[in-house]
């Protein structure tokens, strides 16, 4: 067995720092490299789940890295420790894991790691009520917003809390593609029977994804019909999606209304002092010590969302290994590149007041005056709001835009607007609307 240098290794993950993104995980800092031989490299993962990961979604990422390393054609194989000491035995034969019918609970999902903020404070309030009574405070609990925001760590925490609460419950916490796959197998196999029990007597049923009921008409009447037999039963239902029940195209105007029968929860990009906070908990969280200057460089660069966020460090702490140094500045450069890899370029105050004056057809001037009609102060407000979400000025800061207001205005706008727009569609729609029309202008 030939043994891998340690020189290649390292390029091998350098160039899975660059070029990773969010396929990146922590625990990559533990792989170990056992062997390159016959143009396989053999790669030694933690564990089972890892090795599924891996071998799922990051196959590609390795075997171009490998490549690239080593200017030949490689293949790589993911093993286990246990896998690794049979090697001498079956040399050949590499055990793969097989999906969980189910989603099983990740242990970093639990209320105490995750960071509020004004972006999800709703969200993670209701799913911490729905955690404590089950099935009689919000029902269903519905919660959405864009990727990697934290939709899926919510839906766990709850369901989490809920099974340690009551070792006893049952519950089906699975994902909107497993449900549909298991649908459509227990009508092949003549097994509708086995189905419905399995999902109409949960005590808890928790799908993510739900916007891929979307085309398939089947499936919709027959979850249509689970909802019902759980939601008579008081049985508790959390849903996610990547938007809100009415913009899921093509979904029953019937599942549409039950949808909205509980509360639902939209979580938003968290803010500059947000992402702050984020960073230093997920560091804590992985033993991680980065330092002050290092946690504003990557919250100015990465302002998508918080898996995002955890991919930076994981690509910082990673280089850090591999290269043996210690974590600064230069080497948080050298890992994520000096250039902003958000999403958006920045986004001034002034094409914020731009875009409100023109939707809401009110004057520059009236916005910055002492007016306060509803016509004046409802755009006002929205321009704060806006100003609060998408850029990183200080409340002191956005205030003065606004004839010299001072933070604790800046405040009381963005808790009316999120509160008016948790009410009003209308209104959120329009907030949508000049979010999209500011980011596509600048």
């Amino acid at each position: 067995m030939a043994t891998v240098d340690r020189g290649l290794w390292q390029q091998v993950i350098q160039q899975v720092v660059a070029t990773g993104g969010h396929l990146i995980r922590p625990w990559f800092t533990q792989l170990e490299p056992i062997s390159l031989e016959h143009g396989l490299l053999e790669i030694e993962v933690p564990g089972k789940a890892e090795q599924q990961y891996c071998q799922q979604h990051a196959t590609r990422l390795f075997t171009e890295a490998a490549q690239a390393a080593t200017g030949r054609l490689i293949g790589v194989c993911f093993l286990t420790a246990a896998q690794k000491e049979s090697q001498g035995e079956h040399p050949t034969q590499v055990e793969v894991a097989l999906p969980e019918p189910a989603v099983a609970l990740n242990d970093d999902y639990a209320f105490e790691t995750f960071v509020t903020g004004p972006c999800n404070r709703l969200a993670h309030a209701a799913s911490v009520a729905v955690s404590e009574s089950p099935g009689r405070t919000y029902n269903p609990l519905f919660l959405h917003g864009s990727v990697g925001l934290g939709k899926t760590h919510l839906l766990q925490a709850t369901c989490r809390k809920i099974a340690q609460d009551n070792p006893r419950a049952s519950l089906s916490i699975l994902s909107c593609e497993t449900f549909v796959n298991h649908f459509i197998e227990a009508v092949e196999k003549g097994q509708l029977h086995e189905f419905r029990y399995r999902y109409r007597h949960a005590d808890v049923l928790a799908i993510d994804d739900i916007q891929f009921l979307s085309d398939h008409e089947q499936t919709q009447e027959e979850f249509f019909h689970t909802f019902n037999t759980l939601y008579q039963a008081q049985k508790q239902i959390i849903l996610s999606s990547d938007r809100s029940p009415s913009e899921i195209p093509h979904l029953e105007e019937r599942l549409v209304s039950r949808f909205n029968w509980g509360l639902v929860a939209r979580i938003d990009r968290p803010c500059y002092e947000t992402r702050i906070a984020i960073l230093h908990k997920k560091a804590r969280l992985r033993s991680v010590e980065l330092p002050e200057d290092v946690v504003c460089f990557i919250a100015s660069l990465v302002d998508s969302n918080t898996r995002e966020l955890e991919g930076a460090i994981s690509k910082v702490a990673m280089l850090a290994k591999v290269a043996d140094r210690s974590i600064d500045l230069r080497l948080a450069e050298e890992a994520l590149g000096a250039e902003p890899v958000r999403t958006t370029k920045d986004v001034t105050i002034e094409s914020i007041l731009a875009a409100v004056t023109t939707r809401f057809n009110v004057r520059l001037a009236d916005l910055q005056s002492k007016k306060r009609s509803r016509s004046i102060a409802l755009p006002r407000q929205v321009c704060m709001f806006l100003a609060r979400t998408l850029t990183r000025h200080s409340l002191e800061e956005i205030g003065g835009y606004f004839g010299g207001r001072d933070h604790s205005t800046v405040l009381h706008a963005n808790k009316t607007i999120d509160r008016l727009r948790q009410r009003d569609p209308q209104l959120q729609a329009a907030i949508d609307r000049i979010t999209q029309e500011i980011q596509a202008a600048t």
